[in-house]
């Protein structure tokens, strides 16, 4: 069985390792007080707090499983192979959305540190998909929800 690789520069590796100790050496401590606490309350059949920290501690457990492994199977992006001036993971891209000029900046990087809300996109996003290998002035255009995007690059950082 193939294992997947979760590419991700250093500072996402240090923030997943940073939430892997915290939910292993905080959280799981104060969900096994939440148990203990709603335990001493009696009946379990119909004990929501009960039900509300078991169901909080597999979800924890199962990130903390998440992690684990991400950080296992984890390659660090190094940009040292490829051109300064193309896009490529561990990347910040600036481009404008043609024809309206509305401008917009990724950063690429793997998917164990995507979060689009703060401009960090997964390099298996359509989006970054298209801009990969290009350079500044490059019209590329990827499908959205939405319907066709035109786009052009105007800075790689």
């Amino acid at each position: 069985m193939i294992e997947k690789v979760y590419p991700m520069t250093l500072e996402g590796k240090k923030k997943l390792e940073e939430e892997l100790e915290y939910l292993k050496t905080v959280k799981r401590k104060d969900i096994v007080e939440r148990i203990k606490i709603a335990r001493s309350f009696g009946d379990l059949s119909e004990n929501s707090e009960y039900e509300s920290a078991k169901d909080e501690q597999a979800f924890v457990e199962g990130r903390v499983t998440t992690i684990e492994n991400m950080l296992r199977f984890s390659e660090i992006i190094d940009n040292s192979k490829t051109a300064s001036d193309e896009v490529s993971l561990g990347r910040k891209v600036s481009f404008i959305e043609l024809p309206n000029g509305d401008e917009e900046e990724y950063t690429i990087v793997g998917s164990a540190e995507a979060d689009p809300f703060k401009g960090l996109i997964s390099n298996d996003s359509p989006i970054a998909k298209a801009l990969m290998g290009k350079k500044v002035g490059s019209e590329v255009t990827f499908s959205t929800p939405g319907g066709d995007m035109l786009v052009k690059i105007t800075e790689i950082s």
